[in-house]
């Protein structure tokens, strides 16, 4: 059986898209059919169904392709079990058309280098992130999802819910929401009205 190259291809929310990711892997040679993706997942999750699958598609010989290391992987534990398994496989590697041979020592080492400069460019993207919202929050720009009702329609839930005709499904449907922002309005109305109404 000739030789494949496998591509896999990975967006962290369902609203990027992965069309320039196809189309760098279809550039490197890769067959639109043995594409796979995951949608709406980071690098750092480990549970990535389309990687999984890739990789279980991978057989002696073949070549794993991505077109960026953190499409990939976003930690060097990750990316060291990765090459792991395409080592016991013996299949290479191809990063943006950079071949890595997990069998050749200064490949696997070239990759872990790699591997380690895309953990710590992620490291860095999220210490910006938590330094941007305390900056936000710090100047009041950054607050809590709005309430789903409003102050009125929150009062009038609870008077209902007070009133005890009405199961959290009812009142959920009557004031069209889910369940979940029943019982949080009606923590919310206690903690406003004091201990008396409290748990």
């Amino acid at each position: 059986m000739d030789a494949l190259l496998i591509g896999y291809a990975r967006v962290s929310t369902y609203e990027q898209d992965l069309t320039a990711q196809r189309n760098a892997l279809e550039k490197l040679g890769v067959e639109p059919r043995y594409i796979y993706v995951d949608h709406g997942l980071t690098g750092t999750n480990r549970e990535r169904p389309g990687l999984r699958i890739a990789l279980e598609a991978c057989r002696e010989g073949d070549t794993l392709v991505v077109a960026k290391l953190d499409r990939l992987a976003r930690s060097l534990r990750d990316a060291s079990d990765i090459v792991d398994e395409l080592t016991a496989k013996g299949v290479k590697l191809n990063i943006g058309g950079s071949l890595h041979d997990p069998l050749d020592p200064v490949g696997r080492l070239l990759f872990n280098v790699l591997a380690l400069v895309a953990e710590f460019e992620s490291d860095l993207i999220r210490s910006r992130t938590r330094e941007g919202m305390q900056v936000a929050k710090a100047k009041g720009r950054l607050r809590g999802k709005p309430p789903k009702l409003s102050v009125p329609q929150q009062r009038h839930l609870m008077e209902l819910h007070q009133a005890g005709r009405h199961t959290t499904a009812e009142l959920a449907e009557l004031f069209n929401v889910a369940r979940a922002t029943v019982y949080r309005t009606v923590r919310r109305q206690e903690g406003l009205m004091g201990p008396k109404y409290g748990r």
